[in-house]
C-alpha cells in the first residue's frame, strides 16, 4: 500500500474516502507481493494494482462495495471455488482485506505520511475478520535501500531514474561543485559535492545498498572503491573498459586489497544487454543488481523450468 502513498493522500487530503483492497497472503504463484494494494475513489478512478490484471476486476468491485458500506471484506481471490472466481492466469490466490479508508483514520494517514520519507521504517496493523483470521495483519515497510552513483555524469542520471523505480534511495556525488547539482540530477533524493570517497567514509553502508562508480577518473575511483569493497555494500560496481579495469585491479591491489575483496567488485559494470545509450546502460546495470540481490540466474525466463515468482516477504 505505501506505494501508492502519495495518490492516496492527495484524495484523502482533499476530502474524499477511499475503498482500499491490500494483499495480505499471496499462495503459490502470483505477480505481486504481500502488502500491494489498490484504491478506489468515489469517482471511480482506480489507484495502484495487487495482480498485474487476473483479478483487477475483483478487487475493484471489492474497493467500490466497501466504499459504500464503510465494512470490512476478508476473502480469497483466484482460488478454485473463490466467491469472486475470476482466478489468476498464474495459477495462484490472493488473500486480500478490503476496507475503507479516510482522513480521520489517523493511524493509516500516519503511516502513509511516514511512507513518503523512504530513509525510515514504517509499520501498520491492518484489521482482520475474526470470522477468517485472528488479530491483524502488519504491513511493513522498510527503509529504501540505498544506490550511492559516484560521478556526476550523463549515465547518472539515467541510473537514478532506473534504481528510483526500483525503491533505491538514491545519492548522486561528485568532487565537482559545477557538475553535482541538483537541478542536473532532479531523479535522485540527494546531490552532494564532495569528494566521494570523504563521503562514503562518513556513511554506514548495508547488504541492501549498492555503490556504483562511474567516473572513470582513478583519483575518484581508486580511494571510493577500496572504501566501497570493504564496506558492507551488497553490489560494487565500477564503469570502464577491460583496458581500465585491469589497471584499476593493478592499483587496488597496491592500494592493500585482497583477491577476495576485488572479487566483489563488478566490472565492467552491467550486463551485456547489447545497448550503450545511458538508459541502456542503467538497464543493464540495474538488471545485474537484480541479479546479484536475488541470487537469480539471469537466463531468459523462456529457458528456464520451474515458478517464475519467487515467494516474496511483505
Amino acid at each position: 500500500m505505501f506505494e501508492i502513498a502519495r495518490e492516496m493522500l492527495a484524495e484523502l487530503d482533499a476530502g474524499d474516502a477511499l475503498g482500499v483492497v491490500v494483499v495480505t497472503a499471496v499462495h503459490g504463484s502470483a505477480p505481486r507481493a504481500v502488502g500491494s494494494a489498490m484504491a478506489v475513489t468515489r469517482d471511480g478512478r482506480a489507484i495502484g494494482s495487487i495482480s498485474g490484471g487476473c483479478v483487477e476486476g475483483e478487487a475493484y468491485d471489492l474497493a467500490q462495495r466497501v466504499l459504500v458500506e464503510d465494512g470490512l471484506i476478508d476473502v480469497d481471490l483466484g482460488g478454485e471455488g473463490d466467491l469472486y472466481a475470476a482466478g489468476l492466469a498464474c495459477g495462484g490466490s490472493l488473500g486480500v482485506v478490503a476496507m475503507r479508508v479516510e482522513l480521520g483514520d489517523s493511524e493509516v494517514i500516519k503511516a502513509l505520511r511516514d511512507s513518503l520519507d523512504t530513509s525510515a521504517d514504517v509499520k501498520l496493523d491492518v484489521p482482520r475478520d475474526p470470522a477468517r483470521a485472528s488479530g491483524v495483519f502488519t504491513l511493513r515497510r522498510a527503509a529504501a535501500p540505498r544506490m550511492i552513483i559516484v560521478g556526476a555524469v550523463d549515465f547518472s542520471g539515467a541510473l537514478a531514474s532506473a534504481a528510483k523505480a526500483l525503491g533505491y534511495r538514491v545519492t548522486v556525488v561528485d568532487a565537482r561543485p559545477v557538475f553535482a547539482t541538483e537541478a542536473r540530477f532532479p531523479q535522485a533524493d540527494e546531490v552532494v559535492a564532495m569528494w566521494p570517497d570523504r563521503y562514503l567514509r562518513s556513511q554506514t553502508l548495508s547488504a541492501n545498498d549498492v555503490v556504483c562508480v562511474l567516473t572513470h577518473e582513478e583519483r575518484f575511483d581508486i580511494p571510493t572503491l577500496a572504501l566501497a569493497l570493504r564496506s558492507e555494500a551488497g553490489y560494487v560496481g565500477a564503469m570502464g573498459s577491460r583496458r581500465t579495469h585491469e589497471r584499476r585491479i593493478g592499483l587496488l591491489r597496491e592500494a592493500g586489497l585482497s583477491e577476495s575483496e576485488l572479487a566483489r567488485m563488478r566490472s565492467p559494470i552491467g550486463l551485456d544487454l547489447g545497448g550503450s545509450t545511458p538508459a541502456e546502460t542503467a538497464v543493464a546495470i540495474v538488471a545485474e543488481i537484480l541479479v546479484e540481490r536475488s541470487g537469480a540466474s539471469g537466463a531468459r525466463l523462456s529457458e528456464r523450468r520451474g515458478p517464475i515468482h519467487r515467494a516474496r516477504e511483505a
